[in-house]
């Protein structure tokens, strides 16, 4: 019997001395990295700080953490000696690569920014001080967040013990292009991302600016919260409850009406018994959940469906078109959307408002309501959970225009909105150009 050892065709062989790991990752070679600059292991730019300090317990001190996916080091806490069991424990300096025990797998490594020099950490991390004549430390967080450098991670964490040890990391290979190189792939890269935060400023200005226009086109005084006091002196006939805790006073140079003096209709929503699968399996129309309001005006594809059998059983709200969905319940309460298709249903957290249109533009009434959202959920009840029942939002004061007006306030809006989400793609767009190009220069793919 021949064998076909040379083709390779079904067997693999690895010389076990190659190795820097021995798990499937690194067998089958997909934790190998290539590239056109020469590849170093980290432990030749690379010294781990064993040094550590025994806690004060008079003394204050900085903690940090490390965020996954590759997001970098903040703050944690910021606590005196005796509430810290663990009296052994090891202080960062800036820019050094700081690696999670357990977390480096998914991304749970970073440098150490200069606002936390001296904060503490304990044995459950790796501090490791860069020599930084011949390695950038931001070139290295850059290279961290690459799919090139964070498939060795997974391997080592590919075993049965997920935790990485200090040598695992001193193993690890990267491109080291000369200093000046390092220099200006990392001008490069910071010219995009820089570009990315300018855009999303400027769309959180945008934000901004339509609460401010909102703020002064209705013409809203300040408003103006009873406050505890020994004695309060209320007018009762000027109220539309007789609950002095939550008394208010909206002022606007519109009148203000309330929510039920402009509804055609209100119900909530209501869930189908998840054991009955006839209602579920299969189905096509929207069932909204809290989940499914996101701050997009309409409404168009919720995550969950329901079949025709469950509106027709009446185990399922039907909801028309525009109708203004309204979270009542839950930690989102207050969140709302417009049902963009022919008819949807919702789960019993929401609410859905019909409005007279006649009186009350929908979109409108959307960026009111999402802009002031302290509000309309003035009268929420929190026993264990938010919740604003349909008296409550009945009772909802809301300044409303002539209806020409207020189509003109959601058209600006509308016009604003347009650009914010030009802004917040452009921002998206440059930050993935600028660790696009980074990886397409240090990283090849044979």
């Amino acid at each position: 019997m021949v064998s076909n050892l040379e083709n390779h065709k079904y067997l693999k062989f690895s010389n076990l001395k190659t190795l820097r790991f021995w798990d499937y990752y690194s067998l089958s070679n997909k934790s190998e990295i290539y590239s056109n600059y020469p590849l170093i292991k980290l432990h030749d730019v690379l010294v781990q700080r064993k040094d550590y300090i025994k806690i004060d317990d008079t003394k204050l001190y900085k903690r940090c953490r490390v965020k996954v996916r590759g997001q970098g080091i903040v703050l944690r806490d910021e606590v005196l000696g005796k509430d810290i069991k663990t009296k052994k424990q090891y202080l960062c300096k800036e820019d050094d690569f700081l690696v999670a025990e357990i977390d480096a797998k998914v991304g749970g490594y970073g440098i150490v920014p200069k606002e936390l020099i001296n904060a503490i950490v304990s044995s459950h991390y790796f501090l490791f001080e860069i020599n930084k004549g011949e390695l950038n430390p931001e070139y290295l967080s850059i290279l961290t967040k690459c799919e090139g450098f964070s498939k060795q991670v997974k391997a080592t964490g590919s075993t049965n013990y997920a935790a990485i040890r200090p040598y695992h990391v001193l193993e690890y290979l990267i491109p080291l292009p000369s200093l000046e190189e390092q220099n200006r792939i990392v001008e490069n890269y910071n010219t995009k991302t820089q570009l990315a935060i300018q855009q999303g400023e400027k769309a959180k200005q945008l934000e901004t600016d339509i609460k401010n226009y909102l703020f002064q086109i209705l013409g809203f005084e300040k408003l103006e919260e009873t406050q505890k006091q020994l004695l309060q002196i209320i007018c009762y006939s000027t109220l539309d409850r007789w609950d002095n805790s939550k008394a208010f006073t909206l002022k606007s140079t519109y009148p203000i009406k309330r929510v039920k003096e402009v509804l055609f209709d209100i119900s909530t929503g209501t869930t189908p018994p998840t054991a009955r699968k006839e209602y579920f399996d299969d189905g096509k129309i929207n069932f909204y959940t809290p989940a499914d309001l996101t701050g997009k005006m309409y409404l168009v594809e919720s995550k969950r469906k329901v079949t025709q059998l469950a509106i027709n059983d009446r185990k399922a709200r039907k909801f028309k078109q525009d109708t203004l969905l309204f979270v009542g319940i839950g930690s989102t309460v207050g969140k709302v959307g417009i049902i963009k298709n022919e008819y949807a249903t919702s789960n019993q957290q929401i609410t859905g408002l019909k409005l007279d249109s006649t009186i009350a533009n929908i979109e409108f009434v959307y960026y009111y309501f999402n802009n002031f959202i302290n509000i309309t959920t003035k009268e929420k009840t929190q026993a264990t959970i938010p919740i604003v029942n349909q008296n409550k939002i009945l009772n909802i004061p809301i300044p409303l225009p002539p209806i020409e007006i207020q189509k003109e306030i959601a058209d600006y809006i509308s016009n604003l909105k347009r650009k914010i989400q030009g802004f917040k793609s452009k921002a998206i767009q440059n930050n993935e150009l600028a660790i696009s190009e980074f990886e397409e220069e240090i990283f090849s793919t044979i």
